[in-house]
């Protein structure tokens, strides 16, 4: 028997990374899952291979930067599946590249709204879920882009670094419901990361030089696993806690320095 036998898990950005590899991870322990995602198309690929490995699996298209979709992917969890035992906020939307006095009011309320109050919704609407059956595990994805405040990455280190503080204030709060939440800072080799350095192998030469096991996570493996860590029984005397699953990097702080000019471009 898998160790995540007869739970149901919800899982934001689920169609590809690490979303995708967690994902796969919990099916082969056997979760239910909610692929809630935004693109139809990777969202119903990782439902489908969920399927293969066996696992019950179900795609509801879902802009986590809206309430209202948040709210409709737990409905259909609880229509499908009659609980919810974990809830996976993976689910981020790009911005791009600046320096601080580049960036514009939109754009960090687009990366809060996508990146912190999709967290704070999604916890919110499985709560009395939770709260109901006696437990349940929260996992927020946060990042040492924030932890180390990367440069040129303002929009995503702020909501990332949200999320860890709703996370910990949760985790105060929840855990004489049973209710554990935790946070992985991960570092992985995800389907972006392998697009971004295929072009730039320089900057993913001078990443690895750096870092101590000289490779990124497998979303899988390594970050699936630490997931599966977490919304097993195994932790079940662990909430609060930011977990790096990173090879050790997070040690060795921000050491990643691309170049920017000074001015911002006028094209």
């Amino acid at each position: 028997m898998g160790r995540l036998e007869g739970q149901v898990s919800i899982i934001t950005g689920a169609g590809q990374g690490i979303g995708r590899g967690i994902a796969k991870r919990f099916a082969r322990e056997g979760a239910a899952i909610v692929v809630a995602e935004i693109d139809p198309d990777t969202g119903k690929r990782t439902a489908s291979e969920l399927d293969a490995l066996g696992a019950r699996a179900l795609f509801v298209k879902t802009d986590v930067g809206e309430k209202e979709q948040i709210d409709a992917a737990v409905r259909a969890a609880i229509d499908a599946f009659g609980r919810i035992d974990i809830l996976v906020n993976n689910a981020w939307s790009g911005a791009s590249m600046g320096r601080v006095e580049w960036k514009t009011t939109g754009e960090l309320e687009r990366s809060m709204r996508v990146g912190f109050f999709s967290n704070f919704w999604s916890m919110q609407a499985v709560f009395p879920h939770m709260k109901k059956q006696g437990g349940g595990r929260i996992i927020n994805l946060c990042s040492l882009n924030g932890v180390n405040a990367h440069l040129f990455t303002l929009p995503y280190n702020a909501a990332k670094e949200a999320v860890r503080t709703l996370t910990r204030t949760a985790a105060v709060e929840w855990a004489r419901y049973g209710v554990l939440c935790n946070a992985i800072c991960p570092a992985a080799a995800t389907e972006a990361y392998v697009d971004v350095m295929s072009k730039n192998p320089e900057m993913e030469r001078a990443i690895l030089a750096t870092h101590p096991m000289g490779r990124m996570g497998d979303p899988e493996e390594d970050i699936g696993g630490a997931a599966l860590f977490l919304a097993s029984d195994d932790s079940r005397y662990v909430t609060g806690n930011t977990l790096f699953v990173d090879g050790g990097s997070h040690v060795n702080g921000a050491d990643w320095h691309p170049e920017l000019p000074e001015e911002m471009s006028s094209e």
